[in-house]
This record gives C-alpha cells, sequence and structure tokens, in this order.
C-alpha cells in the first residue's frame, strides 16, 4: 500500500495557547482570506474528543491548528510587525484577542 506523500511528516496538535508567531505566519500566509467548512478537518485524538483544526505544513511537521474564534480573531488582525520583538517559536508572543461580549446577532424580522 502506497504511503501518502506527507506520511514521514511530524503531526502536531496546536491549541491557540501554544500558537507562536511562526505558525501563526504560515497559516495567514496559507489562508490569507480567513479558513471556511472546506479547510477544516474533524479528527478524534487520543483522549476521543473530537477536534476541529486547520493544517499548515513545514517541511518536517504538520501542524493540526484547532479551529477557535480567538483563533479566526487573531488571523483577521495578523501584523507581522506585533511580532517582530520576539522569536519565531515564542507560544507567548501571540496574545488572546479582545474579542466583544455584545456581538449579537441583528434582527431581521
Amino acid at each position: 500500500m502506497k504511503q501518502p506523500k506527507d506520511a514521514h511528516l511530524k503531526k502536531v496538535i496546536v491549541d491557540f495557547k501554544k500558537l507562536t508567531p511562526e505558525i501563526l505566519a504560515l497559516l495567514v500566509e496559507k489562508y490569507p482570506d480567513g479558513y471556511d467548512e472546506d479547510h477544516i478537518i474533524t479528527f478524534r485524538n487520543a483522549k476521543n474528543e473530537i477536534i476541529d483544526a486547520v493544517e499548515v505544513t513545514t517541511e518536517d511537521t504538520k501542524y493540526l491548528v484547532k479551529v477557535s474564534t480567538k483563533l479566526a480573531v487573531t488571523m483577521e488582525n495578523y501584523d507581522e510587525d506585533d511580532y517582530e520583538d520576539y522569536d519565531s517559536d515564542d507560544p507567548e508572543a501571540v496574545q488572546d484577542p479582545e474579542i466583544a461580549e455584545d456581538t449579537e446577532e441583528d434582527d431581521f424580522d
């Protein structure tokens, strides 16, 4: 049976808390207009929990980044300059975005 071409890659699941500037930059580059349902991969992790993630690949690693509102907002507001003072692998660099609590849906009645 033929192996997928990316079978040799290390697979890493990345939660928003562990997101680094490098991975964020790769995501924004791959999904410049954001990701949508067609990009989301759903799978079960080792704890049998259902995970929704978007995939981004480097030379040796396939990152499965968990989908969240924080991720979408951070990608929308991405500015490379925000991360120039941090190491590319620093998970402390990517901060939680400000998400408005009062995002009520418009009534179209």
